[in-house]
């Protein structure tokens, strides 16, 4: 398929496609390593009526009906939502703690395996296992997230307005449309982290020179210790996601749209299948964000265990990378969909939470198992991207393929195995996360480098993997 190609300078491209232009964000290596795929699947999103605007982040590939690491806007007047241009995962994303501990505190490999032991004990990384949580009723965390949860499990009000929503807002009444079986299903795994890509991880801050100030005003200080945590609405989101992929694709038959990829799910924003997706969504990044919230809870008593009562682990920030959210953009509201897509606002953009009014929140992005992940801040240029950035590192080869042609030993030289510097994991069998490995991943570096060349976000610190506890 040949496109025209608007190099508009400073890793940002314009890609002239049948249905509409795509905009993207890459430096020259990464845009030339696009498969035709991501191309095709962005002509068939632009078939979409009235769509105000669609990019990607460098971290782009391909998806079920659409690519991770898409920004896709509409207007909320006459516009369209899609669970596919949110996926199946609803609100996954990252939330990061910060400790007062220096990297020395725990460099020696036996403080490391007490604390991936304590965090198992506390967070549950079976997906047969439930959580510790059984006293929290799941239908007040999905009604009114954060501020769903008893209060013995809110340490203090900062895991409150630390976050990018605590409670997302919508007509309860629509939970009515829910089948029975989606309460069943997820009870029990508020707190738990999911198998796949999700992951606990002990990090170490390298930070960046340029950003000391604003590192210093948001805690942060070089070797410190934080926590990043990656995980999504579980049970709760993936039926709401399948539920209504189903429904909006008959209800698509009934009314004679179609597209070429019929994996491309869309409604109406007024219409009733439309607002019943988007209430029940809202739901969704409810759990998630009190999913993480739990997490963390557990790694704290956790962290507790190991380093005495006083330990505490506050939290830096929690934001989503799933979701379509109502924005205000050039003077009106509009639903921004970001699927693999992180939010970087700037400093003072009203959009802010209070807390990061004045700084600019931290912008959380996770590489891959082994490699370095990054905090940094959003830039005012990040708006003609809708202020989205990516998301990780982004796959680029499929599970299967990793297991193909990544041996456990080539994984265990990424992980440093058997080195002061081990990246220490919870498996005991490097095999049965092998589809996890670096090599399944883009280069972070290069997408990082991509998004900075952009203008649309800076980098503030890079976090050091020290050791990792994945979900089976």
């Amino acid at each position: 398929m040949d496109h025209k190609i608007i190099a508009h300078g400073n890793n940002h491209y314009e890609v002239e496609l049948g249905h509409g232009n795509l905009h993207v964000y890459a430096n020259p290596e990464i845009f030339q390593s696009f498969e035709s795929r991501v191309y095709e699947m962005a002509d068939n999103n632009l078939r979409i009526p009235r769509n105000v605007y669609m990019g990607y982040t460098p971290d782009a590939h391909v998806g079920v009906g659409t690519c991770i690491g898409t920004t896709a806007v509409w207007n909320m007047k006459d516009g369209i939502v899609s669970p596919s241009i949110v996926g199946v995962d609803i609100g996954c994303g990252m939330r990061v703690h910060t400790t007062s501990l220096h990297r020395s505190d725990i460099q020696d490999k036996a403080v490391r395996r007490a604390l991936i032991t304590a965090i198992e004990k506390y967070v549950p990384t079976n997906e047969r296992t439930n959580s510790h949580y059984a006293d929290i009723d799941i239908m007040n965390v999905v009604q009114y997230g954060l501020k769903g949860l008893p209060a013995s499990y809110v340490p203090n009000e900062r895991w409150l307005t630390h976050v990018e929503e605590s409670d997302f807002q919508y007509d309860h009444a629509f939970l009515e449309h829910l089948p029975p079986k989606i309460r069943k299903n997820a009870q029990g795994q508020l707190g738990s982290l999911g198998s796949g890509n999700h992951f606990i991880e002990i990090q170490y801050l390298e930070l960046n020179e340029e950003h000391q100030e604003l590192a210093a005003k948001w805690g942060l200080f070089d070797g410190q210790v934080v926590v990043m945590i990656h995980s999504g609405s579980r049970a709760w989101g993936a039926m709401v996601g399948r539920e209504y992929n189903k429904v909006l694709k008959e209800s698509m038959r009934l009314w004679g749209v179609s597209n070429p990829d019929p994996n491309l799910i869309y409604a109406p924003i007024v219409s009733q299948e439309g607002q019943t997706y988007l209430n029940l969504m809202y739901s969704s990044l409810n759990f998630a964000v009190s999913n993480r919230h739990m997490i963390a809870f557990g790694v704290q008593e956790a962290f507790r265990e190991v380093f005495g009562s006083g330990m505490e682990t506050p939290v830096l920030y929690d934001l989503m990378h799933n979701y379509a959210l109502k924005e205000f953009h050039r003077g009106q509201p509009m639903l921004v969909h970001r699927k693999g897509a992180t939010r970087a606002l700037p400093p003072k953009h009203f959009l802010n939470t209070p807390a990061y009014k004045e700084t600019g929140h931290p912008a959380l992005i996770p590489g891959s198992m082994g490699t370095s992940s990054y905090i940094m801040v959003g830039r005012e240029e990040g708006l003609k991207n809708f202020y989205s950035i990516c998301h990780g590192a982004g796959r680029t080869r499929s599970r299967r393929a990793t297991k193909e042609m990544v041996t456990v030993d080539q994984f265990e030289q990424s992980l440093k195995v058997g080195s002061e510097d081990e990246v220490m994991v919870n498996h005991r069998s490097l095999e049965t996360i092998l589809d996890e490995c670096p090599q399944a991943y883009k280069d972070v570096d290069q997408i990082i480098d991509s998004v900075v060349g952009a203008s649309l976000a800076d980098v503030v610190a890079k976090c050091k993997p020290m050791a990792v506890i994945k979900g089976i």
